[in-house]
């Protein structure tokens, strides 16, 4: 059974799974600027395969073996991972972070429609269209409602965006059957990302030829390597752990995270200054994950 109120430790496994997606955008940020979209993502899903296959041999996991298995992960992989993720880094070569950040905020609404549908213990409510409102309006307000002022430039970006939402939505409700097939968390985030580099690869080397291109920098190398190891790698394991126990419509509340822990972190690494509206917007946010968790809804439902 999916327990619909996350508890202590859901919730801090949340924040630490915000702050390693969050980090995505700047580790794409610096990678985009000399390698071409589909590479940085074919070596984002084939070092984090090679980081967890190293895991799984080490710690004697069982490696899954069956034809049914092997065909979810591929699915999976797909709508998970080789998708979601070239959309979203070819979408950011026109459009800007804000930007970016709040059109794949709208991937919980997409969730939720889609787990109503497919997903028997998660209907859609008005408690949870409530919280998803209030969330994405403190996103809104803590990116800027300025940002929306651009939504008529580069309008393929955005759409690759919003594409990518829409897959993540889609990866998240069939995730779920991963638990009714006794595949641990673990052993799931392996068959993804493995299936996702075996997707990726033909398409790489007929499209972009990354054997011919210029050696990156440094700089480069180590935003490749953090995004592969920390935001996929150890991110999918913490991701396919909440969604086994808390459900779809719990773990995508992630990405109304993500833009609060990116200005903490610029605030924190990068010095940068946090304005009040940054505190609104998080208030907002805090407001429609409690709504959704269904404590707030629940006190208010009794007085």
């Amino acid at each position: 059974m999916i327990n619909q109120t996350m508890s202590l430790k859901h919730w801090l496994m949340l924040l630490l799974l915000s702050f390693l997606w969050g980090g995505s955008f700047f580790f794409i940020g610096v990678a985009v600027t000399q390698l071409p979209p589909l590479t940085i993502v074919l070596l984002r899903v084939g070092l984090a395969a090679i980081v967890l296959w190293s895991i799984l041999l080490i710690s004697g996991y069982e490696i899954p073996k069956s034809l049914a298995t092997w065909r979810s992960f591929f699915v999976m992989g797909l709508v998970s991972n080789a998708l979601p993720f070239s959309l979203i880094v070819w979408g950011q070569t026109y459009i800007g972070v804000g930007l970016a950040s709040i059109i794949n905020a709208t991937t919980p609404l997409f969730t939720i429609l889609i787990a109503s549908v497919f997903l028997t213990d998660e209907h859609i409510t008005p408690q949870k269209l409530i919280g998803i409102i209030a969330g994405l309006a403190g996103v809104i307000f803590l990116i800027g409602p300025s940002s929306l002022l651009s939504l008529g430039d580069h309008t393929m970006g955005q759409l690759a965006i919003m594409g990518a939402a829409v897959s993540y939505g889609c990866a998240t409700v069939f995730g779920r059957r991963f638990t009714v097939m006794g595949i641990s968390p673990f052993n799931t985030a392996v068959g993804q990302v493995t299936a996702a580099t075996i997707i990726l690869l033909p398409v790489v080397l007929l499209f972009e030829d990354p054997l011919q291109l210029t050696n990156p920098s440094t700089s480069v190398w180590l935003a490749v390597i953090a995004l592969a190891v920390f935001s996929t790698a150890l991110g999918y394991i913490i991701f396919f752990h909440i969604l086994s126990t808390a459900g779809a419509t719990n773990v995508v509340l992630v990405t109304f995270l993500v833009p609060v822990t990116a200005s903490f972190l610029g605030w924190f690494i990068l010095g940068e200054e946090l304005q009040l509206k940054y505190f609104i917007g998080m208030a907002l946010i805090a407001v429609g994950l409690l709504v959704i968790d269904g404590r707030l809804w629940a006190r208010f439902s009794n007085n």
